[in-house]
């Protein structure tokens, strides 16, 4: 997991209840957990949430004690925000703040209300929170390809990855579509106009993918700690991993198209990885520059490295939690094998858990 941008000894621990869009339920299901634990004793005041005049979400709010907002005026207009300074000096155990990535009204102290979250935790106070998965940062890009709309207002991913626990709170887009035709989520003439266009069933379906993948890619992180605390030699990943092995003595191009096309089956990640053992000729140069460049328009990562063959590419299904590999028929010759050893022979013996798909030799290149 990684590492917390919070004072560790102060105890502060953040709970992310993440969604794909508005309306999927992060304040229901926030609020509902919450309840529970005010009923076992726990101090949980409201420090910000809106309840966008939803019935279910109003009552449960009801027996929580909320913390007074503070009056800013701006231009005349006086608006209301969270009061962070209150929040620090009535210092709950808890503190629900929904909307992790609201912008602050001009005069707060911070800009950002996640900025105000951070304080709250560096201050020892654990903090309840809601986003959506389009508000993360390094998303923004995606996302507005996706959807056609472009987030102004994001949360650094850091941020989400200090997260000592994030629930995802999910609604398939179709249901998520009744609700908000039924005026269940938000009054229509009240919905965002920049979000509004976000609201299609291919849209809200890749913006939920997002978030699954972002939820399997957490759960993956904790399963490789979890791995290192006890030993566990077998592969066990939340997401798919696959390594296409290649070789700088012959064209891999037929192979790296096959393992392409079974990590896009499988949703996975892919690798190409190559082992340079000695010097290479022009002939060889040419070949890896040419496999490199088809990976390259595949959007596949490439890796270069040198020393022993399968010593290294063992190694590299090791420390990087690989699940399948995808290799060429050898092309040594049986004396070859016999004096330096057969590749796939090392794999296979040193990789029992890991599956292994020897793939025909190029004919086309």
């Amino acid at each position: 997991m990684l590492e917390s941008t919070t004072n560790p000894d102060a105890g502060g621990r953040l709970k992310v209840f993440l969604g794909y869009a508005p309306g999927v339920g992060k304040s229901y299901a926030l609020l509902d957990e919450s309840s529970r634990r005010k009923k076992r004793g726990q101090d949980i005041v409201i420090g910000s949430l809106d309840t966008h005049d939803r019935p279910a979400v109003e009552e449960l709010l009801a027996d929580f004690e909320k913390i007074p907002k503070k009056q800013l005026d701006y231009r005349g207009t006086i608006i209301e925000e969270m009061d962070t300074d209150a929040i620090l000096a009535r210092r709950p155990e808890i503190v629900i703040i929904d909307d992790l990535a609201h912008t602050n009204a001009p005069g707060s102290l911070n800009e950002k209300r996640w900025q105000d979250v951070r304080d709250i935790l560096d201050a020892g106070i654990s903090v309840s929170t809601t986003m959506n998965v389009y508000s993360l940062e390094s998303l923004n890009d995606l996302v507005a390809e996706i959807t056609g709309v472009k987030i102004t207002e994001t949360v650094p991913d850091q941020i989400l990855a200090a997260a000592e626990e994030v629930e995802m709170v999910d609604l398939t887009p179709r249901a998520l579509i009744h609700r908000l035709e039924r005026g269940d989520v938000v009054p229509s003439e009240k919905l965002d106009d920049s979000k509004s266009g976000m609201f299609t069933e291919g849209n809200l379906s890749a913006l939920r993918e997002l978030a699954l993948r972002e939820i399997a890619g957490r759960v993956d992180e904790d399963v490789q700690e979890f791995k290192k605390s006890t030993k566990v030699a077998r592969p066990w990943a939340a997401k798919d991993r696959v390594m296409i092995c290649i070789s700088p003595t012959r064209p891999s191009m037929r192979l790296i198209r096959r393992g392409w096309r079974i990590a896009q089956r499988m949703h996975a990640e892919v690798v190409v990885v190559t082992v340079e053992d000695r010097a290479l000729n022009d002939k060889e140069k040419k070949i890896i520059q040419d496999d490199f460049s088809l990976a390259e328009r595949l959007d596949v990562k490439t890796v270069t490295l040198k020393g022993a063959v399968s010593e290294l590419l063992i190694k590299y299904v090791k420390e990087n939690n690989v699940t399948h590999v995808v290799i060429g028929h050898s092309d040594r010759t049986r004396l070859q094998e016999v004096m330096q050893g057969s590749i796939i022979s090392s794999l296979t013996r040193e990789l029992r858990m890991i599956d292994i798909l020897v793939v025909a030799a190029d004919t086309e290149e």
